[in-house]
């Protein structure tokens, strides 16, 4: 899979996007993700529009890399993706818990994808660090949202805060690419 650092920093910045709008609209409904039951639609809708994004980026940098569907990983992260969102469509009908379980499940294996692409990638496209430090910060999420969701006080806001830290990330990794395309200039 050959993607260009602009196509991918591009990709990066309309991620580091979604994510802030994402984030901004978990925090100014933030009572929604809170409730001793099971998650608000308003909660179900964003918890299941955001693997559904990283499907659809990862859809887009596929396109972008003009390689049909013979990346493995890619298909495995696809895949992921859409098994998290009919999970998710599940999981929300049913408690918090269950719902940050599927959430934590996802972010881990994700980012165990994020970070398998970004070794793979650093050869060929370089400034991969902050996707490194990403996958491996997912998988640690992921793990802690699955031990937060047998809490009996377990709330959905915590993935706010994941996202943020995900749209910052990607927000490096743009930077990181933007600095090295320079150099590779001059």
């Amino acid at each position: 899979m050959t993607t260009s650092s602009a196509g991918l920093r591009r990709l990066h910045l309309i991620r580091v996007a979604f994510s802030l709008i994402w984030v901004a609209l978990v925090v100014t409904t933030s009572a929604s993700l809170v409730s001793p039951d099971r998650p608000t639609t308003i909660a179900a809708v964003l918890l299941v529009i955001y693997p559904l994004w990283d499907v659809i980026a990862t859809l887009l940098e596929r396109r972008m890399a003009g390689d049909g569907s013979t990346d493995r990983v890619g298909t495995t992260n696809i895949a992921v993706g859409l098994a998290t969102v009919a999970g998710m469509i599940a999981a929300v009908f049913t408690t918090i818990g269950t719902t940050l379980l599927v959430f934590g499940i996802w972010a881990l294996l994700s980012g165990a994808i994020q970070l398998a692409v970004a070794i793979r990638r650093r050869r060929t496209v370089g400034a991969q660090w902050p996707m490194v430090i990403s996958g491996g910060l997912s998988v640690l999420a992921g793990i802690s949202f699955a031990a937060m969701s047998a809490s009996a006080t377990s709330s959905l806001s915590s993935v706010a805060g994941y996202s943020a830290f995900g749209a910052f990330w990607f927000l490096v990794s743009g930077i990181a690419l933007s600095i090295r395309g320079r150099r590779e200039k001059h």
